[in-house]
């Protein structure tokens, strides 16, 4: 089944709910601050290069929700961490998201109905405050599925934002038990959130993060953010907010991959989640990185600003993956036409 990154008009319930995302309404935007409220239709007018998807293998597929919200005069993003007792990714930071299923009607909805499951967002209509933004080319992970990003705003059902606290708090719920989330006492926590529960079997937390931080991870000082000391949730040094490393890997055909990781209130972001936050936040704020996001190819030559050699490996799977559904479809056309020909026996 061929799904599509974009909403599909469908007569299916799920269909509809969809069509509720399409538009934020002006009375959501009005409630922003203006900062915020730029970086939104930085998003929603971003124009991007996306590739058709249709000819994919819906096993080869998924989605993850990028949701921002804005709090104290600023956009953050929900994430979870992974339950340690999970196979893949145990304990890591993630975009609440997953693999496509067939009965899927497009990615966005696969990035909804999983965020459903790990986390209880309320899927549309019934939270008629979650509004569609945009979505970006896809990821490609280390097991080989194109990871689509869905980027929605979650809209505020409270009065015009006031002037920020001086000292800024996260959302952080724990998963250890069915409890209803700890979420801290402020008058921007969103009705929305606090109602979250970590799905007990796929999250062991909930928490958020400053969109922001990802162009410069210094501004968390500034912002007065709550950070986990150095330990198992932060091994790479107690005066550190951002660490890196390049490594060669083979599921990107031995190309080397620059691994970026940022500090939180729980686990680090890291890896994929953090490429694609990095990729959010630049057309957010329209502004460069304060690190280097991407390596050269040999470790040695100047880096690949522009990340060319990823966006190439993209299209290169792309192109493998429709090369093989063509190889299966032509092979199926071989069979059907042996057996009505009489030349295979059943």
């Amino acid at each position: 089944m061929a799904l599509s990154s974009t909403i599909i008009p469908n007569s299916a319930p799920k269909a509809d709910a969809e069509k509720c995302l399409r538009d934020i309404p002006t009375h959501a935007l009005k409630r922003l601050t203006p900062k915020s409220r730029a970086c939104i239709e930085r998003l929603r007018t971003c124009q991007l290069d996306r590739p058709d998807l249709s000819r994919q293998p819906t096993c080869k597929l998924a989605a993850v929700l990028v949701l921002l919200y804005e709090q104290a005069g600023e956009l953050r993003v929900l994430l979870t961490t992974r339950s340690k007792s999970l196979r893949a990714h145990p304990g890591q930071t993630a975009l609440p998201g997953g693999k496509a299923d067939e009965g899927d009607e497009s990615l966005v909805w696969t990035a909804l109905r999983e965020a459903n499951e790990e986390v209880g967002l309320p899927l549309p209509p019934k939270s008629s405050n979650i509004h569609f933004i945009t979505t970006l080319p896809p990821f490609l992970s280390a097991s080989q599925l194109l990871v689509t990003p869905v980027v929605a705003l979650l809209s505020s059902l409270s009065s015009p934002p006031s002037p920020a606290p001086s000292s800024p708090s996260s959302l952080v719920s724990d998963g250890a038990s069915n409890a209803s989330p700890n979420t801290p006492s402020s008058p921007f926590s969103h009705p929305t959130l606090k109602s979250l529960t970590p799905s007990l079997t796929e999250v062991d937390r909930i928490f958020d993060h400053p969109l922001e931080a990802m162009l410069d991870p210094h501004l968390l000082l500034n912002k007065g953010e709550s950070l986990v000391d150095e330990g198992e949730d932060w091994p790479y040094g107690a005066g550190e907010l951002y660490n890196t490393s390049d490594v060669r890997l083979n599921a990107f055909d031995g190309a080397i991959y620059r691994m970026h990781r940022f500090r939180t209130c729980a686990s680090p972001i890291k890896g994929l989640t953090a490429d694609i936050l990095i990729s959010v936040a630049e057309l957010a704020y329209g502004r460069k990185l304060v690190y280097a996001r991407y390596p050269s190819d040999s470790g040695s030559g100047p880096e690949d600003g522009e990340g060319e050699s990823y966006r190439a490996l993209v299209k290169k799977r792309i192109e493998e993956n429709e090369r093989a559904v063509a190889a299966l479809e032509e092979g199926g056309r071989m069979i059907l036409t042996g057996k009505a020909d009489g030349h295979i026996e059943v």
